[in-house]
């Protein structure tokens, strides 16, 4: 993507709209990490029915830690790798209480010591309950990274840092929730719907996807 079409490319997305928010549902800065660590590989949709339910009766670490592995497991079990999750995020809440208190930390590095939670958490976590403009590379942003050549590499974190060198500040914060939903909505990984794109014209991929192709 060249650099004079980097920024009409984000304020049409900005314009369609203006203040966009991750997908996944919470109430409080744990929900939000808790939310975060149970969708790796794993729909926002899926996440959020489990945690409607779970969030109920256990939405602080200390409660979850009341509910035990069972309990927690009964809980999640309709989410991908649920036993894994289940661990670390008992775990995680056993750390949250030990060492900060119950609340969570807002600091990089004491996110990512916390188990199942990588740079990819720690960052959704300090971009949406934080506001800094952190760039969280799933595999929608990562698509779209390397397809728009908005900013390519070979690994997510070369993505991070060719997106959080090449995005203008002024769009920084809200970058990455406009870029997922990009690239889960338009920018599919299969098919990119091309022709009811509203930034096909700024964007590097070629050639562009028609209707019936």
């Amino acid at each position: 993507m060249k650099k004079e079409h980097i920024e009409p490319f984000f304020a049409t997305l900005k314009a369609a709209n203006p203040q966009p928010n991750t997908e996944l549902e919470y109430t409080s800065v744990f929900e939000l990490l808790a939310a975060v660590l149970l969708s790796a590989q794993a729909t926002d949709v899926g996440v959020n029915k489990a945690t409607r339910k779970l969030f109920v009766v256990a939405n602080t670490p200390q409660k979850i830690l009341q509910l035990g592995l069972a309990e927690l497991e009964s809980h999640i079990k309709t989410i991908g790798l649920f036993r894994s999750k289940a661990k670390h995020l008992l775990q995680t809440c056993q750390m949250l209480v030990d060492l900060h208190g119950g609340e969570v930390p807002r600091n990089r590095e004491a996110l990512e010591a916390l188990p199942g939670v990588g740079r990819k958490t720690a960052n959704v976590v300090l971009n949406v309950a934080f506001g800094e403009p952190t760039m969280a590379v799933d595999t929608h942003i990562f698509r779209m990274g390397n397809r728009t050549g908005l900013a390519p590499g070979q690994t997510p974190y070369e993505v991070e840092m060719g997106l959080l060198k090449r995005i203008p500040p002024t769009y920084l914060v809200d970058a990455h929730h406009w870029l997922i939903l990009h690239g889960r909505y338009v920018c599919q990984a299969r098919k990119p719907l091309c022709w009811q794109c509203q930034v096909s014209a700024y964007c590097s991929f070629k050639p562009k996807t028609k209707r019936d192709s």
